[in-house]
């Protein structure tokens, strides 16, 4: 009996319109991920699969198909958006590991923030320069929270917050840049 589904399995059972983008079917497999409580990313369990369809009422991939634009919708509401970011660093990390490495950081991110935060190609250009070669669950969960309540321009940045090292050492490197 299998016990394990792979992500591929899925996608070669899924049919979608030419015009689906890729990056488009990267955060709704994330967000169904979510939903079935996926415990690791590439493969769900069979038992995460049947629960997980099971809640959302699919029980053919015609169904699952028609949840897509449901799955999309749960990105713009702010509760669900800070449930799946939040749900994202443990799904992504090594389970032997505390802290995602950078490079799954940074992909990660672009997933989550890429098209909705400003700063997020700046943000992106100072880790790929910066000392950090890990990022961990703290600074993930403050990298959101930043990107939510600072201004584009960090005027509205408080030196004396509680932010990270990594975002206060960012904001550093961006007003530098920025005087350059």
């Amino acid at each position: 009996m299998l016990s394990m589904i792979n992500i591929d399995m899925i996608i070669s059972m899924l049919t979608f319109p030419l015009s689906f983008m890729f990056c488009s079917f990267q955060i709704i497999m994330l967000v169904l991920a979510w939903k079935l409580e996926a415990e690791s990313m590439g493969f769900f369990t069979k038992e995460e699969w049947l629960k997980g369809m099971t809640s959302l009422q699919c029980d053919c991939t015609e169904k699952l198909q028609n949840k897509f634009d449901f799955l999309r919708s749960q990105l713009n509401d702010i509760s669900s958006f800070k449930n799946i970011y939040r749900y994202a660093f443990d799904f992504a990390r090594d389970k032997d590991q505390r802290s995602l490495d950078i490079d799954t950081a940074k992909s990660m991110l672009a997933l989550l923030l890429g098209r909705t935060w400003p700063l997020f190609s700046v943000f992106y250009q100072y880790l790929e320069q910066s000392k950090y070669r890990v990022m961990n669950k703290d600074q993930w969960y403050n990298v959101l929270e930043f990107s939510r309540t600072v201004h584009a321009d960090l005027s509205n940045y408080d030196e004396d917050g509680a932010w990270p090292v990594l975002l206060d050492e960012f904001v550093e490197w961006q007003k530098v840049r920025q005087t350059s």
